[in-house]
């Protein structure tokens, strides 16, 4: 039986996030551009927000706790 990959840090999931999103905005954005060199076909869009949706259920199910550690609770 193959080993499992451990999952990545939290913080390099937060990452992933924001680059999926930004290349998400970008192909929706380009949908409907005038130039017809940077327009995207619909399943370039679809593409793009499959890898976001995966990258978020992968922070979703990832364990985030340290993502907080260095937070400290100021309000005492």
């Amino acid at each position: 039986m193959p080993a499992q990959q451990p999952s990545p840090p939290p913080q390099a999931l937060v990452e992933q996030v924001l680059i999926c999103f930004d290349a998400y905005t970008r192909a929706r954005g380009a949908r409907d551009s005038l130039l017809s060199g940077g327009r995207v076909s619909p399943r370039e869009e679809q593409r793009a927000f499959d890898d976001l949706r995966r990258v978020i259920e992968k922070l979703r199910d990832a364990d985030t706790s340290e993502l907080y550690a260095d937070e400290t609770d100021d309000r005492s």
